[in-house]
């Protein structure tokens, strides 16, 4: 049983490629929960209880929670356990983009997978495979690897051809796939704004694609579910984060994007 079965079984069981990125803005939470002993958490708590029924992921970002030191990271923990405890179907992908040399790398492995008990975490490939190695070793869990970012700036590097026309993003993914995914363990980032690209990056690999850039920064959905379906019409990870958690109603908004996601995979 490889590591992406998890995020797969779930998918199937709920008919859902949706992810909930738990992205707690202590700004934007509303007062209400300002006002408890654990507000981040008592948010997060919310949502999942308002989304569990179309989420097949959340995907905390592990910048919100840092930024509230200690108590953050304690919050953090609380979200996992909860989610682990009450619906340990659902896979979570800590959103931590790390990239250091192998040594630190080995620390980061530690807080992810045996004090947060997640079960994927985001990497940066920018140090090379013997960097990452570290996480690419936990055969248990997931690494997803950025290659092209939703936002704005990412070709700044991401599209810099590297040789014979091939653009590193592209370099990434061939390695990825040819390289680093012995274990069957990779996914591969591929931001929603850029749906040629998928097209291209799903004919060099089967890797499932975690997809952020669906809502706020502009994303077809529509040409993401054409491009980017694998043969057994799964292969990709949605997340929506903003526009969900922080609406009026976050249930309604899950369950329409679950539901339009439903919609491209049966056309």
């Amino acid at each position: 049983m490889s590591a992406i079965d998890k995020y797969n079984k779930r998918a199937k069981k709920i008919n859902s490629l949706l992810c909930v990125g738990l992205d707690p803005d202590f700004e934007k939470i509303p007062e209400k929960f300002k006002a408890t002993p654990f507000p981040q958490f008592e948010f997060n708590k919310y949502i999942i209880n308002e989304t569990h029924e179309y989420a097949a992921a959340y995907k905390p970002n592990i910048a919100f929670y840092e930024a509230k030191g200690a108590k953050g990271i304690s919050e953090l923990q609380m979200t996992t356990d909860y989610i682990q405890k009450n619906h340990p179907d659902i896979f979570i992908m800590l959103d931590a983009k790390r990239a250091d040399v192998g040594n630190t790398n080995t620390g980061y492995v530690t807080e992810a997978f045996d004090l947060l008990k997640v079960d994927g975490i985001t990497i940066n490939p920018y140090l090379g495979q013997e960097a990452v190695q570290p996480f690419l070793n936990r055969i248990d869990k997931i690494s997803s690897v950025l290659a092209l970012n939703s936002n704005p700036g990412a070709g700044e590097f991401q599209n810099l051809d590297v040789g014979g026309g091939k653009k590193l993003w592209q370099q990434v993914v061939e390695n990825v796939s040819t390289k680093w995914n012995t274990n069957n363990n990779c996914m591969i980032v591929m931001g929603a704004t850029h749906p040629e690209e998928m097209k291209e990056a799903r004919s060099m690999t089967g890797a499932t694609f975690l997809v952020p850039g669906i809502g706020s920064q502009g994303g077809d959905l529509e040409m993401v579910m054409r491009n980017g379906l694998d043969s057994d019409g799964l292969g990709l990870m949605i997340n929506s984060s903003r526009g969900i958690i922080f609406s009026e109603d976050p249930k309604k908004e899950a369950q329409k994007l679950c539901e339009e996601i439903r919609k491209y995979q049966t056309n």
